[in-house]
């Protein structure tokens, strides 16, 4: 089997899938690729690291610090995207990413894809329609968890 190109890969992303092929083509050529080995941190909470990280395969642990103590609060899986808001407000993360066995990100930074808006801005609008997305879905996700821990303690709507 024949090894897929970085635009390929792109492809089955949250990132990717607003894209055509010959634009996720031009959006590659702006980004790196990653390998990280188990237990190998990605960007710790805080650091001002304005990197956008979409996951292209193995898992990455999104964790943060609570009354001292690192706690894990989501696992990505392949093709989620993780420092969007860091991406878009150039502020320090919230959270740290670190690798769950072997990982391959791909990686874009703010100025590398800004460079994009003359040439490419139908990528540039693509790309920021899917961080909205993406964002979106988060916030849903987040939603849903809050509720049906709010069921689970007044002991409403579920099983207990």
């Amino acid at each position: 089997m024949a090894k897929k190109s970085d635009a390929e890969l792109l492809r089955a992303t949250a990132l990717g899938q607003e894209l055509t092929d010959d634009e996720r083509t031009v959006l590659v050529t702006k980004m790196k690729k990653r390998e990280l080995k188990d237990g190998e941190l990605l960007v710790n909470e805080g650091e001002p690291v304005t990197t956008l990280f979409v996951l292209i395969e193995g898992r990455l642990s999104v964790s943060s610090r609570i009354e001292g103590n690192e706690v894990t609060v989501y696992a990505m899986s392949p093709g989620e995207c993780a420092g969007t808001r860091a991406f878009v407000d150039r502020t320090p993360r919230k959270a740290t990413l670190r690798a769950e066995g072997k990982t391959v990100v791909m990686t874009l930074e703010p100025d590398a894809f800004e460079s994009l808006l003359a040439d490419h801005p139908r990528i540039v609008y693509n790309v920021m329609r899917a961080i909205f997305r993406i964002t979106h879905s988060n916030l849903m996700r987040m939603n849903q968890e809050t509720q049906q821990l709010t069921n689970y303690i007044q002991k409403t709507h579920g099983r207990y």
